[in-house]
């Protein structure tokens, strides 16, 4: 199976110019599965520490529309998260699109509310419900952004059989070695291929650091993106993901997990 991460630019000109050069990339590779940054279609609004309606309803219309550009990237199955309004809630929601059809598949549970990222601030929390979701062939879970490091969640994905843990995020240049560190980390807990795709500031508009990747069950690095690459397509083999939940760790933390 062929998987494809990015790294998407954090203003409108870019994110434009970096959705052509992807969807050439998903076509040309003939990727079956591609994650896309967290909230990516609007410049990140969670700079501001209060909340800004304006600037939420803005980027809820502009995800909006972009939902009708999914279909570029067919016969690809996206993943990636939006903003959206639900009565008198505020959620940021993750999604499955097979090219055909939208399917909600989680909303953020875990929320960052520090300098950059002030997103306890303007949103609210899901229900705190990790399934599994079925995209392209695998089977897949999806962990946005700060959720990676609910290793518990991540090894319940694993127990219930993922292929794949997903990870659209929105992070910073500064960290990247730790978040890298937590995919690797997500992936030998749980015995799944991680994937992760970010945004990236090219203007200084934001602290937006880039570096998707792709890493195996056992936590090896198989592809990263860069500016100068911002595009990764690996080719994976499910099949990995079902043996390694038999190896260690796995076996060990799935048997405690069930005997809780």
């Amino acid at each position: 199976m062929r998987i494809t991460v990015c790294e998407l630019g954090n203003n409108p000109d870019d994110i434009r110019s970096d959705w052509n050069e992807l969807a050439r990339q998903v076509k040309h590779e003939s990727s079956a599965l591609v994650v896309l940054p967290e909230m990516p279609f609007y410049p990140w609004p969670f700079v501001e520490r209060r909340f800004n309606r304006e600037a939420w309803d803005m980027s809820v219309s502009t995800h909006d529309a972009w939902m009708g550009r999914l279909g570029e990237l067919a016969p690809a199955t996206v993943l990636a998260t939006r903003p959206v309004d639900s009565g008198r809630k505020r959620f940021n929601e993750a999604f499955v699109f097979d090219g055909v059809r939208y399917r909600r598949a989680h909303t953020k549970y875990y929320l960052p509310n520090e300098a950059g990222f002030w997103e306890a601030s303007w949103y609210d929390r899901g229900d705190g419900t990790f399934r599994l979701v079925d995209a392209a062939e695998a089977k897949v879970g999806l962990l946005i952004c700060s959720e990676l490091w609910s290793m518990a969640d991540a090894t319940k994905y694993g127990r219930q059989g993922a292929h794949i843990v997903a990870i659209p995020r929105t992070t910073g240049k500064t960290t990247v070695e730790k978040w890298l560190v937590g995919g690797r980390t997500c992936s030998v807990v749980s015995g799944c291929f991680s994937a992760s795709s970010n945004r990236v500031s090219k203007d200084g508009s934001a602290d937006l650091g880039g570096t998707g990747w792709v890493t195996d069950p056992d936590g090896k690095v198989l592809g990263t993106t860069s500016r100068d690459k911002p595009f990764v397509t690996v080719d994976i083999d499910l099949k990995a993901a079902a043996k390694a939940k038999k190896t260690y760790p796995r076996y060990s933390l799935f048997q405690r997990s069930d005997k809780s």
